[in-house]
């Protein structure tokens, strides 16, 4: 089985992006895959979706790419949740900002992501198979793992979505969440990806230069550059 690096939930940080990047040379995989979520909530939305296609790495759809060029995803998963309703305007103002700066191209090429990817033994996903808005916190019994990915056989799962890296091994296979490159919530701010050996993984934290990061944000006059730049810096998630 190829080495592989799985790159996920970089939300428009082209700081750390750039960071991973030269990380990746050292660390030399024969793939590289992406798990989603590309463009919203960062400095640089465009470029980040740029530079993937470039690159062309093959990766699977996230939730917040589908609210870009499928709003009504949004407003689903929002309807359900009407104590929310502070955060979810900031995500629809953050959101109408991204999507005007990517453009249709853009945006029809989010549509083509595909749900899952699937080398030899490991199958990749944003979230679940159900769902790109729905996965299992880090915490959870290994029951709830096995039962949310089921439907798959491979020995190794990897999934983004909740930014918070982990590797568990259950009595079945190994479960991997690779963290988040742009917005990481486990309290440590490093951009956070996983390298695949075989049925080894380990995570790789990669400092960037944070303020940078910030000082792009408010520059570019991102609608909750301030909201972010607290996450950024705290590697938390909080409510606007």
């Amino acid at each position: 089985m190829p080495r592989i690096a799985i790159l996920s939930d970089i939300h428009g940080n082209l700081t750390a992006f750039d960071a991973v990047l030269k990380d990746l040379q050292i660390t030399a995989p024969d793939l590289v895959l992406h798990g989603g979520d590309l463009a919203d909530g960062g400095s640089a939305p465009a470029a980040i979706v740029d530079r993937i296609q470039e690159l062309g790495w093959p990766g699977v759809l996230g939730n917040t790419d589908e609210m870009l060029f499928h709003p009504e995803a949004l407003e689903t998963f929002a309807a359900g949740k009407p104590a929310l309703n502070a955060l979810f305007d900031v995500i629809r103002r953050m959101a109408s900002a991204t999507r005007e700066e990517l453009g249709d191209e853009r945006l029809a090429w989010l549509s083509t992501l595909p749900s899952t990817q699937h080398i030899e033994d490991v199958s990749l996903l944003h979230a679940s198979p159900n769902s790109v808005w729905h996965a299992p916190a880090p915490d959870v019994e290994d029951k709830i793992l096995e039962e949310a990915y089921r439907p798959f056989n491979s020995k190794v799962i990897v999934y983004g979505h909740i930014h918070h890296a982990f590797i568990r091994m259950t009595t079945t296979r190994l479960y991997i969440n690779s963290g988040s490159v742009g917005l990481p919530y486990d309290g440590d701010p490093r951009a956070s990806y996983v390298l695949i050996d075989g049925h080894e993984a380990q995570i790789r934290r990669v400092e960037y230069d944070l303020h940078r990061e910030i000082a792009a944000l408010r520059r570019k006059g991102n609608p909750a550059c301030e909201w972010i730049a607290d996450m950024l810096s705290t590697a938390r998630a909080q409510m606007p």
